[in-house]
C-alpha cells in the first residue's frame, strides 16, 4: 500500500478537482477533508472516492462553482441550500461560521439541504475540538433507500451517519457512527470483490437475515439497521432522528424529493462549555471517564487494551504526518489513470523504511 506524503498528496487531489473545474476554495476543503479520511482510516472515505468525485462534476451531478443559498439566518441558528456543491465544502463553511459566532450564542446549530457527498463525518471534528468546542453532526440521504424500517423489508432509509466530536486535554473523543449495521460503501465494495459480510447484516427482498452484499445490490434486499434482528429498534430509532433533523429543519427530505436523487441533508450543531460550567470542568470530565474506559479490564476476546473512540483514529493520523498517508492499491491504480487522462503529476510514494 503506497505511502504518501500528506501535504503532496492534499495538493494532488486539489489539483486534480482543479483541472475538471473546481473553483479553488471548494477544491482545497475537498482534499483536506479525503485526506483526513484516509489519515484516521476510514479508507472508505478518503481519497478511494476522488475517482468518483471526478465522474460527478464531468457528468455534472455534482456543481463544481457558485454559493450555497441562505435559506433562514436566525443567528443562533441558519439553513443553507446546498445547490450540489462539494459537502466538504458546505461542512466545512458551516462549522467554521458556527465557531463564528458560538461566543455571542454558546450554541450554533445549522441544517443544509442539497449537499453532494459529504465524505466522513469524523474527518470534520478536529476544525471545532481543536478550538475547545463541542461539535455533532449527522448526515441523511432522502432520494436514496438502503436500509428497511425496523420489522420491514422495503428499502426506505439510508445508514445516516450520526457523529460527534469532544475535545479533551489530548487527543478528542470522536464518535463517528452509522444507523445501519454497514455502510453502502461497505456493501457495494464487498458485492464487487464476490465476498461476504462478517455476519448477516443484510436482508433478502423477502426480509431473511443474509451475509450476501448482492442481495442488497443485485436482488432488493436491504441493509440492516444497527443492531440486527434482535436489536434493530434502537438503530431505526437513531436513523429516524438523523432522517427528520436534517431533513425537517431543512425543510427537504423524503417528502419532496424524487427518488434517485443525490442530495444530502446536514445537520450541525456546536457548542461552547464556556457558556456551561467552563471548558475547564469539560475536560477534566471527558479525561476521567476515557481514561476510565481506557483502564477496565479488557475481556477475554479482547487483544488489546480497552480503547475510547477517535484513540485509533489518532494514532493512524499520527504516524500518517510522520510516514505518509496509506492509499489502498485499487485506489491508488484508479486514481492514476484518472491523472494521465487529466496530464496531472502523481506524488511519488514514500520511500520504504529500512
Amino acid at each position: 500500500m503506497p505511502l504518501i506524503d500528506q501535504r503532496a498528496l492534499t495538493g494532488f487531489v486539489e489539483h486534480m478537482l482543479a483541472r475538471v473545474g473546481m473553483e479553488a476554495d471548494k477544491a482545497a476543503a475537498t482534499a483536506e477533508i479525503l485526506v483526513e479520511g484516509d489519515m484516521i482510516g476510514h479508507e472508505t472515505h478518503g481519497v478511494g472516492l476522488l475517482h468518483w468525485y471526478l465522474e460527478a462534476i464531468e457528468e455534472g451531478s455534482m456543481a463544481k462553482a457558485g454559493s450555497y443559498d441562505v435559506v433562514a439566518d436566525r443567528g443562533a441558528t441558519f439553513v443553507w441550500d446546498g445547490n450540489l456543491l462539494p459537502g466538504a465544502w458546505l461542512l466545512t463553511k458551516a462549522l467554521d461560521q458556527a465557531c463564528q459566532r458560538i461566543a455571542d450564542h454558546g450554541i450554533v446549530a445549522a441544517a443544509i439541504r442539497n449537499c453532494h457527498h459529504t465524505c466522513a463525518l469524523s474527518a470534520f471534528m478536529r476544525r471545532v475540538t481543536e478550538r475547545g468546542y463541542i461539535v455533532q453532526l449527522s448526515v441523511s440521504n432522502p432520494g436514496a433507500a438502503r436500509v428497511a424500517p425496523y420489522g420491514g423489508t422495503k428499502p426506505l432509509l439510508t445508514p445516516n451517519p450520526t457523529a460527534a466530536g469532544y475535545p479533551t486535554s489530548g487527543d478528542p473523543i470522536l464518535i463517528d457512527v452509522s444507523c445501519s449495521i454497514t455502510t453502502t460503501t461497505m456493501t457495494q465494495t464487498l458485492a464487487k470483490r464476490g465476498e461476504k459480510f462478517p455476519g448477516d447484516w443484510g436482508l433478502t427482498a423477502a426480509g431473511e437475515p443474509t451475509d450476501e452484499p448482492r442481495e442488497i445490490t443485485e436482488r432488493g434486499g436491504t441493509m440492516m439497521p444497527l443492531g440486527g434482528v434482535d436489536k434493530g429498534h434502537k438503530g431505526f430509532g437513531l436513523a429516524l432522528m438523523v432522517d427528520i433533523m436534517g431533513q425537517g429543519l431543512s425543510g427537504k427530505g423524503r417528502a419532496n424529493t424524487p427518488a434517485g436523487t443525490f442530495a444530502q441533508s446536514a445537520y450541525l450543531q456546536v457548542m461552547d462549555p464556556a457558556f456551561f460550567a467552563g471548558l475547564d470542568a469539560f475536560t477534566a470530565e471527558a479525561d476521567f471517564t476515557a481514561e476510565a474506559c481506557r483502564s477496565n479490564p479488557p475481556a477475554p476476546w479482547n487483544k488489546g487494551a480497552v480503547r475510547v473512540p477517535g484513540d485509533s483514529a489518532a494514532k493512524k493520523r499520527r504516524a500518517a504526518l510522520e510516514k505518509g498517508v496509506p492509499v489502498g492499491e485499487a485506489a491508488w491504480e484508479k486514481l492514476r489513470r484518472d491523472a494521465e487522462r487529466l496530464g496531472v503529476a502523481m506524488p511519488a510514494p514514500q520511500p520504504a523504511a529500512g
